[in-house]
């Protein structure tokens, strides 16, 4: 990577901030490609004085997309949303943006793309998200052939929206809800080594690559790991999925809203990696277990603080 120029679209966000961190590094030049370049002001000190570089693009504006990866070697696009709404609905940011961002890097002479995508990806899904997510691996693929394309499973770690939601409604609600039951099927993914993923991929011709972590929970077994880790006891409730998306569908237009209808419909599809799929291991990385790693971020919703232990309540 030494001396190498990069642009990560979306380099601001959970995922990205971490393969950004990786590159720097490792020697590479990044621009940081963002609609609001003052969010990521905060990862310049991860590199050298004019290593790390906030630039603005927007992936439905393409003239922006091109003019961030003008002159750079290799592009990384981990742009997601987890809500479908407005101007940045899931058709474009998922498919059209990803389009974008193939097409720019392709004219640009880049040498290498690396996309971010799902587990799940699936244009006969009934989750809007995953067919958006399989609109768009279609995309990149018409327009950079060579590009690396990754499917996380569900991504931990210290930003994530998984653990710190449903620990933040385990301090303020007496139970939480198992949706379809609570059955589905999770492989969960640390951050880091989805970062480190990657910047493996960087150094590869292409190839699709499912990321899971070494273990499979099922939605109950990662709420129950949850509630041991941070000291609460708490009743989990199974709630059908017709329940949830009638319950959904009002809940969605909260701010900040736990759960949308679209989402509970993923939920009724298994997260895990296809059996024979390419994976960590062919980029040369053993994931973490997520046990290891839920300690170090989710200390701060135990019952008496962080430094308090695993005292239940």
């Amino acid at each position: 990577m030494q001396g190498m120029r990069v642009t990560v679209f979306g380099g601001a966000g959970f995922v990205g901030r971490y393969i950004v961190k990786r590159l720097a590094a490792a020697g590479a030049g990044v621009r940081v490609a963002c609609r609001d370049p003052e969010r990521a002001k905060f990862l310049k000190p991860a590199g050298g004085v004019g290593q790390v570089v906030p630039v603005q693009a927007n992936l439905r504006y393409p003239e922006s997309v091109r003019a961030a990866v003008e002159g750079v070697d290799a592009v990384v696009n981990c742009v997601g949303v987890l809500v479908s709404r407005g101007a940045q609905s899931f058709g474009a940011i998922h498919a059209a943006g990803a389009g974008e961002v193939a097409s720019a890097a392709a004219e640009a002479g880049a040498g290498r793309l690396v996309h971010i995508s799902a587990i799940g990806a699936d244009l006969e899904s009934t989750a809007a998200y995953a067919r958006s997510k399989a609109a768009g691996e279609a995309a990149v693929r018409e327009a950079f052939p060579d590009a690396a394309i990754l499917r996380p499973s569900l991504v931990i770690g210290p930003e994530d929206d998984f653990f710190n939601r449903f620990a933040l409604l385990a301090r303020l609600l007496p139970a939480l809800p198992l949706v379809g039951g609570g059955h589905t099927r999770f492989q969960p993914a640390y951050v880091g080594d989805v970062a480190d993923a990657a910047v493996a991929a960087l150094d590869r011709a292409g190839g699709l690559f499912e990321l899971g972590g070494p273990k499979t929970y099922s939605f109950r077994q990662l709420m129950e790991l949850l509630l041991e880790e941070i000291g609460r006891k708490r009743l989990l409730v199974p709630v059908p999925f017709q329940v949830m998306q009638a319950k959904a569908a009002f809940i969605q237009f909260v701010p900040g809203a736990p759960i949308t209808p679209d989402q509970v419909e993923s939920l009724k599809y298994d997260n895990v990696v296809s059996e024979g799929a390419a994976g960590f291991a062919e980029l040369g990385i053993e994931p973490k277990d997520i046990e290891t790693v839920i300690p170090t971020y989710l200390d701060r919703f135990r019952v008496r603080g962080r430094f308090a232990g695993r005292d239940s309540a």
